[in-house]
């Protein structure tokens, strides 16, 4: 498992019941989520549980809704190192950051930072750009692209609040793949790929996407927009049902049987205080020079 182990603006607390209790900067959240199925341990139960800022309830029918039990401000700011991201809580539980993905943050900025030359990126599925504002901060040329324009104003904020926002970075709101059949005609490559797809949606024709049949052909679009001298290419999954190793084996025969390299996939996640535990957030899978 790749743990995110470096945060200090941002822990989890504690788990069990079906929950997670949280701190995001001075701002106590408690969270549902499916992983947990441990019960709470209540010989020792953080009093913090009952302390939380807001609570989000699931609804029997679907989605669910925040309990503001104390004030906090619409939005606020945490840090990773030198980076830093608008945290907001939104209406399907989420905060527009995954903090688990800082474990991906370090890696790609390593890898760019050491290249010893250029590197394009470029960030498909990209949410409110994690990851684009590491790979711009560690020195790449970015292109960020999602289909939501208020994700892409947020990841623009978070680049700005990073303290980077003279740096190249394309922000486009656009489907991605109609954006990758774009880049092949024009002839436009890049050396590093992050996606992070989602397991169900439909394109702007209709087109329906579902990642168990749409992930390998859509892979192998993109081998098109790869540079003759690739650094890496990173997918992150949150899908249910899908072992890391599928990952590692659609990278291998797209990237490696082409460009050679070496190959990771495992979980990522983060590290429980209370209990000394992870908890698994989703899965990645990682092609290398």
């Amino acid at each position: 498992m790749y743990i995110a182990d470096q945060w200090k603006d941002y822990e989890l607390i504690d788990t069990g019941a079906g929950e997670r209790l949280e701190r995001w900067g001075e701002i106590l959240l408690r969270r549902p989520d499916p992983q947990i199925i441990w019960p709470l341990q209540s010989k020792d139960r953080d009093p913090r549980w009952n302390q939380v800022h807001g609570h989000y309830h699931r609804s029997a029918s679907g989605g669910g809704e925040w309990e503001w039990k104390r004030k906090i401000p619409e939005r606020w700011n945490i840090r990773y190192g030198d980076l830093n991201f608008h945290i907001k809580p939104t209406n399907f539980k989420h905060t527009g950051l995954f903090p688990e993905q800082a474990a991906n943050w370090s890696w790609m900025m390593d890898k760019i930072q050491n290249a010893g030359r250029p590197i394009t990126v470029l960030n498909l599925f990209a949410y409110t750009g994690g990851a684009t504002t590491a790979a711009s901060y560690a020195g790449a040329d970015v292109v960020h692209v999602d289909a939501a324009k208020g994700m892409v104003q947020w990841a623009k904020e978070n680049h700005q609040l990073s303290g980077i926002g003279d740096r190249p970075v394309r922000f486009i709101t656009d489907d991605v793949f109609k954006f990758v059949q774009r880049e092949q005609r024009r002839g436009n490559k890049y050396d590093a790929i992050i996606m992070d797809p989602p397991s169900y949606g439909r394109g702007p024709g209709g087109e329906m996407w579902k990642l168990e049949s749409s992930l390998y052909p859509f892979l192998e679009s993109c081998l098109s927009i790869m540079s003759d001298n690739p650094l890496f290419m990173l997918i992150n999954s949150y899908t249910t049902g899908i072992a890391p190793t599928v990952l590692s084996n659609i990278l291998n025969m797209t990237m490696q049987q082409r460009y050679g390299g070496t190959l990771s996939s495992g979980e990522i996640g983060l590290p429980i205080t209370n209990s000394g535990l992870n908890l698994p957030c989703g899965i990645l899978g990682r092609w290398e020079s």
